[in-house]
């Protein structure tokens, strides 16, 4: 289900999921709302957004959990700042997600929390593992090119393919050979698996 108050995100939000064989079940404006339609429609995974009417997305985060603990919880939100991170976290939430990212972000989270795992934009993902490793010891070297590294830290900020090859200067094809290649160089099993894991091995700070 999605939880969101603006009418034209929430339609967008709904389309890509759709097209992703994601099935929308119920929808809701406000955080007050959003309580009455998990209850009927039982959702597997709720999107929630943090600015919401009524009550906001982490008091909804919470009582949800606190009603069901096996409905998982995605954020999205424009929000990216470690204070609200932390907070919906804190209240139960199995996803994050910015609004800028590629509505693919939002689907693979969508898909990840449904399975049972936790999912973390890219976009973010350097705040989470940055509370959690704050006593790292020495970056491992990185099996990734320079070229690779600067593909990896677009990915990172949340850049589509063609946002990086515009950036880079670089050919489409070009860029996709090398997200293939990072990938398997750090055994990732998508484009956010892989910041994660170039977060908290060092590559990336």
């Amino acid at each position: 289900m999605i939880v969101e108050d603006h009418a034209l995100t929430r339609a967008g939000l709904k389309t890509a999921l759709t097209a992703g064989r994601i099935d929308v079940v119920g929808e809701a404006g406000d955080g007050v709302a959003a309580e009455d339609v998990v209850r009927g429609a039982s959702p597997d995974v709720a999107i929630i957004d943090l600015g919401l009417p009524g009550r906001d997305g982490i008091a909804l985060t919470r009582a949800i959990k606190e009603r069901d603990s096996a409905v998982g919880v995605v954020i999205v939100t424009m929000r990216q700042d470690a204070e609200h991170v932390f907070a919906a976290l804190a209240a139960g939430a199995d996803g994050y997600c910015v609004k800028s990212s590629d509505a693919s972000v939002v689907i693979d989270a969508v898909r990840a929390v449904a399975a049972g795992a936790a999912y973390f934009d890219p976009g973010v993902a350097h705040t989470v593992l940055a509370r959690f490793d704050e006593h790292a010891t020495q970056p491992e070297p990185s099996p990734l090119t320079p070229r690779e590294l600067d593909v990896l830290r677009l990915i990172a900020d949340g850049a589509g393919n063609a946002d990086i090859a515009e950036r880079l200067h670089l050919g489409l094809g070009t860029v996709k050979g090398h997200v293939r290649d990072i990938l398997e160089k750090l055994s990732a099993s998508d484009r956010a698996h892989a910041a994660v894991i170039a977060f908290r091995r060092g590559f990336l700070r």
